[in-house]
């Protein structure tokens, strides 16, 4: 069988080897992929993996040999997997693997926006600690989370980990999306609706996939309605939130801040209105990249591929 990963840089940038998974076949290994070379480096392969790499029904088409798609990633949309059915080739994800890495950058996030570490680092070594009158000073005071509101949207394992920790914190929890499944058990927590969760919380944090129904649903209407003192965390995909309506809304001052690991079009592009937006911490969707995530994920990459190898394929997306 022969394997071919299109863009393993970011799953093995050198801490995370693909022994297991060349035992399974003939591994060749590119760390990223151009759209146009993806036929060349692919036509011959019987297992085709990526992580963000598209496969558009067109490029499917060209791929005779290609058996079994397995995705680097929970994230699916870059695969045609209707394409891929009418193939009979199979599509895996990864469903679980960086459950308390996201959960835990959520926090990293919050806790920036709520205590402003790393300014106050930033300006102790510019000298304002040595210059101050006082034993201590704040360029912003710090907020307290506990008896805040944290409101979780998209309340599957990733969400349910942060209403978690919230609650540990000391947080109110509320959660919207998805079916209601059996509530936790901590108190207290209720469900909302989106647009009374996006009202009542001091924190609003984004854990639903990006369909075609709900792309940028985070627009102006929704922010105009939170508290001015709330914050928006979106770890999730950058097109749930229309990304100038957010930038008009920290430049208005309608919401406190906001800090998001995604945007819509990644790598992130200079004309990108959250560059320029006050208040706004941007990371580059590294919420998912702890050593840790990403050896489950090459764990359970490996057992997808060995799985279909051995006739039952799981985590089968189509």
């Amino acid at each position: 069988m022969q394997l071919v990963v299109l863009d393993g840089s970011t799953l093995n940038p050198g801490d995370n080897p693909w022994d297991a998974l060349a035992l399974l076949g003939e591994l060749t290994v590119y760390d990223r992929t151009a759209s146009e070379d993806i036929v060349t480096r692919a036509g011959d392969a019987d297992i085709v993996l990526t992580n963000k790499t598209p496969l558009t029904a067109g490029t499917l088409a060209q791929l005779p040999t290609l058996k079994f798609v397995a995705v680097l990633a929970t994230g699916f949309n870059i695969v045609d997997v209707a394409a891929a059915r009418r193939r009979g080739i199979p599509v895996s994800n990864v469903p679980e693997y960086g459950t308390d890495s996201v959960a835990q950058h959520v926090f990293a996030l919050l806790l920036e926006l709520s205590s402003h570490v790393g300014s106050h680092d930033v300006a102790v070594h510019d000298g304002e600690w040595v210059r101050a009158r006082d034993f201590c000073f704040w360029k912003s005071s710090p907020i307290e989370l506990a008896g805040l509101t944290m409101g979780v949207v998209g309340f599957g394992r990733i969400g349910r980990r942060v209403g978690e920790l919230a609650h540990a914190f000391g947080m109110r929890v509320l959660a919207a999306g998805g079916t209601r499944r059996e509530a936790p058990t901590y108190q207290p927590f209720a469900w909302r609706e989106i647009r009374a969760l996006f009202e009542e919380a001091d924190v609003v944090s984004l854990h639903c996939p990006l369909t075609a129904d709900n792309a940028g649903f985070v627009n102006r209407d929704l922010l105009r309605g939170m508290r001015r003192s709330a914050f928006l965390i979106n770890t999730a995909r950058g097109g749930l939130v229309d990304e100038r309506a957010l930038a008009d809304a920290l430049r208005a001052n309608e919401i406190a801040g906001a800090a998001v690991d995604v945007v819509s079009i990644e790598p992130m592009r200079g004309d990108n209105p959250l560059l320029q937006a006050p208040r706004c911490i941007i990371t580059p969707h590294i919420a998912w990249a702890t050593l840790a995530a990403r050896r489950r994920l090459m764990e359970a990459t490996v057992e997808n591929v060995a799985a279909f190898l051995a006739g039952w394929p799981i985590n089968v997306v189509n």
